[in-house]
């Protein structure tokens, strides 16, 4: 075998064994909202809580709500999984969270006065969207988070 033959084959195998070896990307799924509960009255997150996301769909005079998402929050009291971006689809809208909030101070052995919560917003431009709740069991806030 030639020098020149040699080298070709000695770069084939190790480009060969790089791409056999080589993990498989696949394309990050990115979404565009996200939501976060902080039970202030443990000073901790509020995990297993779930949460229903709602869009407004205004036909006519009358007012629909459709589901267009589930979740539970994670240990860390977030959902980062809400309206995924596809080329093409625009997420423009009115939406509601509904914070499903009786079950979880139930599981704390806590009354709550809020058996759940909505907070109803509105979505316009593609960038990235984060409505949280900080919450107690007779009281909640809301804002535009980042």
């Amino acid at each position: 075998m030639t020098m020149i033959k040699r080298v070709w084959w000695l770069a084939a195998m190790i480009v060969g064994s790089f791409l056999c070896t080589a993990p498989l990307q696949a394309a990050e799924v990115q979404y565009q909202l996200s939501t976060h509960i902080l039970d202030i009255s443990q000073g901790r997150p509020a995990a297993n809580v779930d949460v229903e996301l709602y869009r407004l769909d205004a036909a006519g005079k009358q007012e629909n709500w459709q589901v267009v998402g589930k979740g539970t929050t994670d240990k860390d009291g977030r959902i980062k999984t809400f309206l995924e971006k596809q080329a093409g689809k625009d997420n423009a809208g009115i939406y509601k969270l509904k914070f499903l909030t009786q079950p979880y101070f139930k599981n704390q052995q806590q009354q709550s006065f809020y058996p759940f919560i909505e907070v109803v917003f509105q979505l316009d431009g593609s960038s990235h969207f984060h409505v949280p709740i900080t919450l107690s069991n007779f009281g909640y806030s809301t804002y535009r988070g980042s």
